[in-house]
């Protein structure tokens, strides 16, 4: 049985009660772009994780790895 790997970026989102919807507007992206992003189609370049940071007010890190607080 193949296991869907987990998104942080989905689960990040979920987190602060926003959607990926809501990320392509604050980012002037495409609806599509991010709902890639979101199931692992296709990974936002460095500069864009850091702009979703940024948004999100939280440290880059947590978009690549879970961090425990």
């Amino acid at each position: 049985m193949s296991k869907k790997p987990f998104n942080r970026l989905k689960a990040i989102l979920a987190e602060h009660g926003k959607t990926n919807n809501w990320l392509a507007a604050q980012l002037k992206k495409s609806v599509t772009t991010t709902s890639r992003w979101c199931s692992n189609k296709t990974q936002p370049s460095v500069e864009n994780m850091a702009a979703i940071a940024k948004l999100l007010g939280i440290d880059i890190k947590d978009l690549l790895h879970p961090t425990k607080k």
